[in-house]
């Protein structure tokens, strides 16, 4: 086969630019097929931009749902709706844009394998998008799928005093082809942009010799962004026009969210360097490496919790509110603040969809991704129970960290509105525990059900 593959890949045996087409075709289908790597490098981010693009519909037809309300609560309904999609759609993305670097470096080992032995960069580069579009718009159509068999079934929730039905989610033709359209967009440009060091240092990649790094920069930029968002909302009673207040809301905590992004791979590798230095066995030597290895990747692992405990607060915090306005609330009111328990109820739901999504595709990802090393400590002699534990430590060490750190920034962004008293208010605090644990409890359940994949690895280590 290698043989093979370095005669379709060398451009000089190319007679001109039609012939050139059919290689990067062949060579694509040759290591993309299940016969040449695991299925699960295919079938995990399919699953990942399946949920994406489900949830993402989903949401988005109740957010045009509210939008054609004409009642008196209609400008609550379409704040609260575009809050709600405000606080999904950065994890939305970070889940279609993590599916998109799944099994990336087993694709960059083949990929400068085919480059030291011929190829020209625009060849990877072609091989890489059509690979990777491919995957993202057959999960995206099973999403779309998703979407229509589970209308009815979401159609059942009540707002506004009866079932919204099945009909008004539907979002439409020209916005299920956007999104297809849109997430193909996303797998290609991560695809392109994790080629790069694959064009400009195969040999590098080759032998593992490019270590990530995260700048300091980072914890800068959030923090500008926190405290920016923090005095926005301190005067948003003097902005006074109503659709200007839902803009600067809804962007203020997407940018909330966004940062928990920029700011975590930077305090992971913070939190490693200390496990590393304090290191006195084996797990958590190994796990402190693994980390500072890769400190995005290892973020990858828990940013779905980290963002679900920045949306408990702000949930938590609103379910305080409406218990709170509900003691002394009219019989006509009683049901905007069923209404508005519901919503918070539908984007926790919503967002440990996107944590549990996350939490299994990662965790398999992070296998294969680091096949050689499990392979290696096996071969050495080191107990699976030792294995077992550096992963759950390499998880749920930084998973503690950045789940508290997530959800003191909500916290911040959400005082100037409320105030500490709800915030800390019981009813508050009971939501925000509830999705801890919750959080926790799915994560440590994507690492359990990903041990039979650890052990296809060490029982089939030749497989790539």
């Amino acid at each position: 086969m290698s043989t093979a593959i370095a005669r379709a890949a060398n451009p000089t045996q190319q007679a001109d630019r039609h012939s050139d087409r059919m290689p990067v075709m062949r060579l694509t289908w040759m290591l993309a097929r299940p016969g040449a790597q695991s299925p699960a490098t295919i079938v995990l981010p399919t699953i990942a931009f399946a949920v994406s693009t489900a949830l993402l519909l989903i949401v988005a037809g109740g957010v045009q749902m509210f939008w054609r309300w004409t009642s008196v609560d209609a400008d609550l309904y379409q704040m609260l709706s575009v809050l709600a999609l405000a606080l999904l759609l950065v994890p939305l993305a970070s889940l279609g844009g993590s599916a998109a670097r799944l099994s990336a470096r087993r694709r960059d080992d083949r990929l400068a394998a085919l480059r030291l032995l011929g190829a020209t960069p625009g060849s990877v580069m072609r091989m890489t998008v059509l690979e990777s579009t491919a995957v993202a718009v057959i999960g995206a159509l099973a999403g779309v799928a998703l979407y229509a068999a589970s209308m009815p079934f979401v159609g059942l929730i009540p707002f506004g005093g009866e079932p919204i039905g099945a009909a008004s989610l539907w979002v439409g033709v020209p916005m299920i082809l956007g999104v297809v359209a849109g997430v193909a967009v996303i797998a290609a440009i991560s695809s392109v942009i994790g080629l790069r060091q694959v064009v400009i240092s195969p040999l590098g990649v080759r032998t593992k010799q490019q270590p990530q790094r995260v700048h300091w920069a980072r914890v800068l930029i959030g923090a500008v962004v926190v405290i920016v968002g923090f005095t926005v909302l301190q005067s948003l009673g003097a902005l006074g026009d109503w659709g200007v207040i839902i803009v600067v809301l809804a962007a203020t905590f997407g940018a909330g969210v966004a940062v928990l992004g920029l700011i975590g791979p930077w305090a992971v590798a913070l939190l490693a360097k200390a496990q590393l230095r304090s290191a006195k066995s084996p797990q958590k030597l190994i796990a402190a490496r693994s980390i500072l290895e890769n400190p995005k990747a290892a973020w990858r692992q828990v940013c779905g919790v980290a963002m679900t405990s920045f949306i408990a607060v702000v949930g938590g915090t609103g379910t305080a509110v409406a218990v709170t306005a509900s003691a002394d609330a009219r019989p006509q009111d009683m049901v905007l603040i069923t209404d508005i328990r519901t919503g918070i109820l539908i984007t926790l739901i919503a967002s440990f969809l996107m944590v549990a999504c996350s939490a299994g595709v990662n965790q398999a990802a992070e296998i294969l991704d680091r096949r050689e090393t499990w392979v290696n400590l096996d071969r050495v002699g080191m107990a699976r129970s030792t294995m077992e534990a550096t992963r759950a430590r390499q998880v749920f060490v930084p998973l503690t960290f950045v789940a508290l750190l997530s959800a003191i920034v909500g916290g911040v962004l959400v005082f100037p509105l409320l105030g500490l008293s709800l915030i800390f208010a019981p009813a508050s605090l009971l939501v925000i525990a509830v999705c801890f644990v919750a959080g926790f409890a799915l994560v440590a359940l994507a690492v359990a059900s990903t041990k039979p994949v650890l052990s296809r690895v060490l029982a089939q280590p030749e497989r790539v």
